[in-house]
């Protein structure tokens, strides 16, 4: 029943899971990022803007959560303007997370900014990142296919979805728009008249940016002497329009009437991934305590992408970030984990020489997850690929216990015990090494699970696996894994019964019995021919008697 009710508690978020971990970082960074080609001094004033609003975000937080404390919430502030001039970024050392109370942490600061500084116009993207997302962003969904126009659509459609969503917040791509183009299509007259793209683009570049004439040494320098239009004819796009174009027989006409052009903005970067062009979109949780990763990677792959895939057909979706690293480690513990059941179950099997008691010992598995699900919800982490690998190790210790429970046990049966009074007896007389074995394990963790610092926070979904698991596990080792022996040796006892149609009792169903029977039975065939050469020494020793009698007379 606790099982049941564990599994329906994680399937109705009550015990939340996720990819990785959320660790409360110590660091705050804004990044902003303008069109490609704006003036420094326009991004400066912007990151400057931000800057004065931290200010009085920890003034804020440190009256409310530091007060009577000689300190505040920030150490310091590093403003970064570059690289290039459209790009800056704002970083915020907070107070390390042990000298800090529980309640601070890097999101409220990123939240409470992000409320004061509001809006802002004109930015390609602006980005509160609170850091603790391990193993990389817990929303991320790439775009693959080779359509480039449909590609950007579905970019823009899914962008747009996402910002909708109150529980994404940071949401940004990898395809930013690069400075503005001028893109040139000739028209039909131009073709008539012997000219071509490629011509009359040079001519362009040539009265812009300018085409070298002459290069001459002086000295020990080299002079390049560059001809173009003067800074009067070339400041404006309507110089564009009036510019003459030199024709093949000389005649010289203008760009306008032998030419459309359209002012577009370029790509900065062209990313593929299996061999195809791709577009990440990528975005933060705004409260990891109540939305997990895996949640919204399952609204983004249930919901919203069949809508844009059935509209934009070309495209192809690729759950990257936390849910691929999830899925690699994922599938290859599966195989792992596998076969290092199987190699347990043979090496107990072999031990024990029966196959139902390491069956018996591994089905205790499952039921210890109830403590490490709820020690989860307990200390308000969600269960994560860290709380995976505890489980593994919380395995090895479960079998150990069950192992020393199972050994005492059959030794009892071999001395002559009944099956009750053998697996009471097993039981009383394990109880402390069991119990020590627990109590030492939970004491060495203990120290990690009350750690506050952020080193410590990558670990203690692990420790709580452990730790919880293991006390639970002391309590189905002592008291369920007998019953599994009684159940299973009631079972066994049934089916000899009806297949053999004779009364048997509980003993002799059970494998440790058997083989003492069968040792004994060795030992009482082997006295005859141990006496064997006694015996035939007897007779040698009486014929030699009657020889030598025979020859005395």
């Amino acid at each position: 029943m606790a099982l049941v009710l564990t599994f329906g508690s994680i399937g109705g978020g009550i015990v939340r899971t996720s990819f990785f971990p959320m660790v409360a970082s110590d660091q705050v960074t804004i990044q902003l990022r303008m069109p490609n080609g704006t003036n420094e001094k326009v991004t400066d004033s912007i990151i400057s803007l931000i800057q004065e609003k931290a200010h009085i975000v920890n003034d804020e937080l440190s009256e409310k959560y530091l007060k009577g404390m000689d300190k505040k919430l920030f150490l310091n502030m590093i403003k970064n303007l570059g690289p290039g001039s459209s790009t800056a970024r704002l970083q915020i050392n907070l107070l390390p997370g042990e000298e800090r109370p529980d309640g601070i942490r890097s999101d409220m600061v990123t939240g409470r900014l992000r409320e004061l500084v509001g809006p802002v116009i004109g930015v390609e993207s602006l980005i509160y990142g609170s850091g603790g997302n391990f193993g990389g962003s817990p929303v991320s969904v790439s775009l693959l296919g080779n359509n480039i126009a449909e590609l950007k659509a579905a970019k823009e459609e899914l962008k747009q979805i996402m910002l909708n969503n109150a529980t994404l917040k940071d949401v940004t791509d990898n395809d930013p728009a690069g400075i503005k183009e001028i893109r040139l299509q000739l028209k039909e007259n131009a073709y008539l008249l012997g000219l071509d793209l490629r011509t009359v683009m040079n001519q362009v570049r040539a009265g812009f940016f300018g085409t070298q004439a002459q290069r001459f040494q002086r000295g020990q320098d080299e002079i390049r002497v560059w001809v173009r239009y003067d800074r009067e004819n070339r400041s404006s796009i309507t110089d564009l329009d009036e510019m003459r174009i030199v024709a093949p027989n000389g005649d010289r006409i203008p760009l306008i009437e032998i030419a459309n052009y359209t002012i577009e903005r370029g790509d900065v970067a062209i990313n593929h991934l299996d061999g195809r062009r791709e577009i990440q979109v990528s975005s933060d949780l705004t409260n990891p305590e109540t939305t997990s990763g895996t949640d919204a990677m399952a609204w983004i792959r249930n919901e919203v992408m069949p809508e844009i895939v059935s509209k934009y057909p070309s495209i192809t979706p690729s759950y990257e970030g936390q849910n691929r690293e999830f899925n690699k480690l994922f599938g290859s513990l599966k195989f792992v984990g596998l076969i290092v059941l199987f190699l347990i179950f043979i090496t107990i099997a072999f031990t024990f020489r029966s196959i139902s008691q390491p069956l018996l010992l591994i089905l205790l598995v499952p039921f210890s997850l109830t403590a490490v699900a709820w020690g989860h919800w307990i200390h308000g982490f969600p269960i994560n690929i860290l709380s995976m690998l505890g489980i593994i190790a919380l395995i090895g210790i479960m079998v150990n216990d069950g192992l020393v429970l199972i050994g005492k046990f059959n030794i009892n049966l071999r001395n002559g015990l009944k099956f009750d009074e053998a697996l009471y007896e097993a039981g009383r007389s394990r109880f402390r090494a069991i119990f020590l074995t627990s109590a030492t394990t939970i004491a060495g963790l203990a120290p990690l699970l009350l750690e506050r610092s952020r080193q410590a926070q990558f670990l203690k979904p692990m420790a709580i696996s452990i730790a919880y698991g293991i006390a639970f596990a002391t309590i189905l080792t002592l008291l369920m894994l007998p019953l599994f022996l009684s159940f299973g040796n009631s079972v066994k006892v049934v089916a000899k019964r009806l297949w053999t149609g004779e009364k048997v009792t509980p003993e002799e169903v059970e494998r440790a019995i058997r083989e003492r029977d069968e040792e004994d039975l060795l030992e009482r065939e082997s006295l005859p021919s141990d006496n064997a050469p006694s015996q035939n020494g007897m007779d040698t020793e009486k014929h030699g008697t009657s020889i030598e009698e025979e020859t005395s007379r």
